[in-house]
């Protein structure tokens, strides 16, 4: 760690040097204009004018690259916040399934159109603006999507019909929508601390937090994806399991929901009881799984396994939920509050 001492320059103002190498790397001259922002535990931070200027394009040279990891640098550019991403070959023509991935790209990321396309190029631009959304706001909906693709998928399982199956599993892409979107909010409030109010925060400082929850709910989204598969692999066949113990996994499916949209209702508010009441919630469910399994009629081996994957996925949800339970709780005891006093 470098350090600096402050030195006085008049009756009421005290001043320091920047580091060199510092002003080397940022060009940062004489006269030019810096951003200052205060944070939590007495940190000062310094940036230049073009922290403040959204990068505007990146180019990705598909020519060293094939057409799936041509799609996921185009994913990267758009999670780190570009605004154009412009794909090109410099031997010549862009190949079909360059061109192609280009496009699924295009379908997976909120915000994303071609503006531009040559033989050799294709250009394209995010329309998505921090200021547009809030990070609580993104969370909620990326639980509620995964909730309502589990209803669909449990609901499928007891009726052995795959439409609804199929319904789950394209909310699924809407999800990833979702939490592609905040990893670009994320990863640009913390390039730029200054847009952390812009997507609803006080500071950057819950941003890690953020992440982690975020990725979270985006497997939790991918457990009723798995529920919603076993239910087309089947096909229209119930899996030989009676009525009672249906309803038994459907009441163990809507306890998960409870909990689940208990945690992210602790994150978005910061309350303390509420983490401490999903935690209880939690630990009510953890032999669910198992008490389920053992009640189970005799079934062949293979619908045997399948049942048990289902009850796999929903006590995973429920570990899912418990881990933002836990960070719910970080961010909540980081201020003074009735359980804390911060000196």
């Amino acid at each position: 760690m470098e350090t600096r001492k402050v030195q006085r320059l008049g009756p009421s103002t005290l001043a320091m040097t920047l580091p060199a190498e510092w002003v080397r790397s940022h060009e940062v001259a004489k006269g030019d204009e810096v951003s200052l922002r205060t944070g939590n535990s007495g940190t000062l931070t310094v940036m230049t004018d073009s922290v403040n200027e959204e990068d505007t394009e990146a180019i990705v040279h598909a020519e060293g690259l094939d057409a799936d990891a041509t799609e996921r640098a185009i994913v990267a550019q758009y999670v780190l916040g570009r605004r154009v991403i412009r794909v090109t070959s410099d031997n010549g023509v862009l190949d079909s399934d360059i061109i192609n991935a280009v496009y699924r790209a295009e379908n997976k990321l909120m915000g994303l159109g071609v503006i531009e396309e040559t033989p050799e190029s294709m250009a394209i631009r995010c329309s998505v603006d921090a200021e547009d959304f809030r990070l609580d706001n993104l969370l909620q909906r990326l639980e509620s999507t995964g909730n309502t693709m589990r209803g669909e998928a449990i609901k499928a399982l007891a009726h052995g019909n795959p439409d609804l199956a199929e319904r789950a599993l394209n909310r699924e892409r809407q999800a990833n929508k979702i939490f592609v979107l905040m990893l670009r909010l994320i990863f640009t409030a913390h390039q730029n601390p200054n847009l952390a109010p812009a997507i609803g925060l006080e500071s950057d400082f819950p941003l890690i937090g953020y992440r982690a929850i975020a990725k979270n709910l985006e497997l939790v989204a991918d457990k009723a994806e798995d529920i919603a598969e076993i239910v087309l692999d089947t096909g229209k066949t119930v899996l030989e399991i009676d009525q009672q113990t249906i309803r038994r996994i459907r009441d163990f499916a809507d306890e998960v929901d409870e909990l689940s949209s208990l945690t992210i209702d602790s994150v978005v508010e910061r309350n303390y009881d509420l983490t401490v009441e999903s935690r209880d919630k939690y630990y009510a469910l953890q032999d669910r799984e198992i008490e389920i399994l053992k009640d189970l009629p005799e079934m062949s081996n293979y619908k045997l396994l399948k049942a048990r994957e289902v009850l796999v996925s929903l006590r995973q949800t429920a570990e899912y939920s418990m881990r933002n339970s836990e960070i719910a709780a970080n961010l909540a005891l980081n201020t003074d509050s009735e359980y804390i006093t911060i000196k």
